[in-house]
């Protein structure tokens, strides 16, 4: 379906460059897990690959991403909205 999310790939292209956007945003891994939500095990699985992140996960982080680059509109928060409550 057109303009259809591939969940999958989107967490699987985050989890695979979690270290370079760590490093590049300067943030500890418990700096970053604590924004997005999870502790620093579960961080430290994911960036090593030996866990899958999961969609409500990636969404916070990229709407904490979004808000600290300035570039998170309300347009954009009700999508991510409707997102989440998706998958609930």
């Amino acid at each position: 379906m057109a303009g259809e999310i591939n969940k999958d790939e989107l967490t699987k292209k985050m989890s695979d460059n979690l270290m370079v956007l760590r490093t590049k945003l300067r943030l500890k891994q418990s700096e970053l897990a604590e924004k997005m939500g999870i502790s620093r095990q579960a961080f430290l699985e994911i960036e090593k690959g030996k866990r899958t992140l999961q969609w409500n996960v990636f969404v916070a982080l990229l709407s904490d991403l979004l808000t600290h680059y300035g570039i998170y509109t309300p347009e954009l928060g009700q999508i991510l909205n409707i997102t989440t409550e998706r998958q609930q």
